[in-house]
C-alpha cells in the first residue's frame, strides 16, 4: 500500500515537472511577443494593445512601421569592440555591419578613441 502511494506521488511528480516545462515554453513565447511586433518593453505593447482594443481609433505604430532604425545606445563595451576590430583591420562599414551601429557612429567612437589620423 505505502509502494503504490510512492509509486503514484513520483507519478504526479513527472505529471507536475511536465507541465512546469510546458509553462516555460509558453511564458518564452510571451515573453518575446513585444520584440516580435516591434515593441521594446512589455509595458509598450500592453499599451498598445489597450489603445487598439478600446475603440477609440487610435492608430498604433510599432518599430516596424517607422523608416527609421531605433537608436543604439554606444556604451563602452561597444567602443571596445571598435577599438578592437580597428585593430584588427576591419574597415568602418564592416564594423558597422557586425555591431548594428552606422558609420557616423563607428567613425565617432574611432575619433573619440584617437583612431584617426588628424587632417593635414
Amino acid at each position: 500500500m505505502v509502494t503504490e502511494k510512492i509509486q503514484k506521488l513520483r507519478e504526479y511528480q513527472r505529471q507536475m515537472a511536465k507541465i512546469e516545462k510546458e509553462l516555460a515554453r509558453y511564458n518564452a513565447k510571451l515573453a518575446a511577443l513585444p520584440a516580435k511586433h516591434g515593441f521594446k518593453s512589455m509595458d509598450a505593447f500592453i499599451d498598445a494593445l489597450r489603445a487598439s482594443g478600446s475603440g477609440k481609433g487610435k492608430t498604433v505604430r510599432s518599430a516596424e512601421s517607422s523608416s527609421r532604425k531605433p537608436r543604439v545606445k554606444i556604451t563602452t563595451e561597444t567602443k571596445q569592440k571598435v577599438k578592437a576590430m580597428v585593430s584588427d583591420g576591419k574597415t568602418g562599414g564592416q564594423i558597422a555591419k557586425a555591431l548594428n551601429i552606422s558609420v557616423p557612429s563607428v567613425q565617432n567612437i574611432k575619433k573619440e578613441l584617437g583612431l584617426v589620423k588628424a587632417r593635414k
